[in-house]
């Protein structure tokens, strides 16, 4: 005979089979999910924080490299930048990416 005593026993165990071979997959799921997405959705979670609490006359760095002192907080969605003497210009919250200095909070007299 060809075959060997060896090659013609099979095992029972099809399940323990699966189980070793999608163990590298969930492994490696697991491991990107601590080193990729965790840190970026607490990144962007920090982020979404720093734009809810821009105010008027904080410093920002726009994700452009313009930095300006905000002059007026149009809306939900979009700031009034001073960039330069009587130059302002009009930009999303979104496109804000650095908090350079926060304004101190007005004394209510």
């Amino acid at each position: 005979m060809f075959i060997t005593p060896a090659f013609a026993q099979t095992g029972a165990g099809g399940t323990n089979d699966i189980l070793m071979s999608l163990l590298p997959f969930i492994l490696i799921f697991v491991i990107m999910y601590f080193l990729i997405l965790r840190p970026q959705q607490k990144k962007v979670k920090d982020h979404q924080t720093m734009i809810g609490a821009l105010r008027r006359g904080d410093q920002v760095t726009l994700s452009g490299g313009v930095i300006g002192r905000i002059t007026k907080v149009v809306d939900d969605t979009t700031i009034e930048l001073e960039i330069a003497d009587n130059v302002r210009i009009r930009a999303a919250k979104q496109f804000v990416s650095e908090l350079r200095s926060k304004s101190e909070p007005a004394d209510e007299k």
